[in-house]
């Protein structure tokens, strides 16, 4: 049987081939988007893709497109022509959960742009419901967190402060990140306008209605989902 690794590599390949030459990409970030950011490196490089330019969404994926020789510009009111990332969570109808990487807010800034938005997996990431496994990220300003988490838990009471050691999680944009447990019967739509019209809230990791389509693969293959 495959293992994860190899399988997130073959949904990243399966994206990759989507991409022509003299295309604007959307640089995921994680441990699924890496594997597309070295296969585009390596096309470039070997001469079977031209004119790409990569816009990031962290500092890592950043620093590992430039490390492939792709080319990295800003995020900028241009639109790109396709987004390939990965998801922690991904839904019949294509809705995600993003976020667990820490990144969710740049995903987001720079997906949005994206004509289409591609997402590359593993089969353990497949649910029924949002919130089935993973929690939700919220991006919650670092100024005040303690009362934006006391406002939170006024919706959500379950969850946590992102905390791997002595200090909060910081993201690329200096803020924290609060994880949400999320009950089991929600509308998406709905809980993230509450929680985005919560102060102290930055953006969730909800990506409702963005994606295109999925990669997923499995130890049987790799399969296309589409958003009905």
């Amino acid at each position: 049987m495959a293992d994860l690794e190899t399988l997130k590599k073959e949904a990243a390949l399966r994206a990759v081939d989507l991409v022509q030459s003299g295309m604007r990409v959307g640089l995921g970030t994680g441990s699924t988007a890496k594997y597309a950011i070295e296969e585009l490196g390596r096309r470039v490089q070997a001469g079977e893709l031209t004119g790409i330019v990569g816009v990031a969404t962290s500092e890592a994926s950043d620093t590992l497109a430039r490390q492939v020789g792709l080319r990295v510009e800003v995020l900028d009111p241009r639109a790109l022509d396709i987004a390939i990332d990965g998801a922690d969570e991904v839904a019949p109808n294509l809705d995600l959960i993003k976020g667990l990487g820490g990144a969710l807010l740049r995903e987001k800034l720079t997906e949005v742009q994206a004509r289409r938005l591609i997402i590359i997996a593993d089969h353990t990431k497949v649910v029924n419901r949002l919130g089935e496994k993973a929690p939700l990220p919220v991006e919650i300003a670092a100024f005040g967190f303690l009362s934006t988490i006391e406002r939170l838990r006024a919706q959500l009471p379950g969850g946590r402060l992102r905390q791997p050691g002595a200090q909060p999680f910081l993201t690329d944009n200096g803020n924290y990140i609060y994880d949400a447990q999320l009950p089991g019967a929600i509308d998406p739509p709905t809980l993230e306008r509450q929680l985005k019209g919560t102060l102290g809230v930055v953006d969730t990791g909800f990506f409702l209605g963005m994606a295109e389509r999925a990669f997923v693969a499995s130890p049987d293959g790799v399969s296309e989902l589409t958003r009905p």
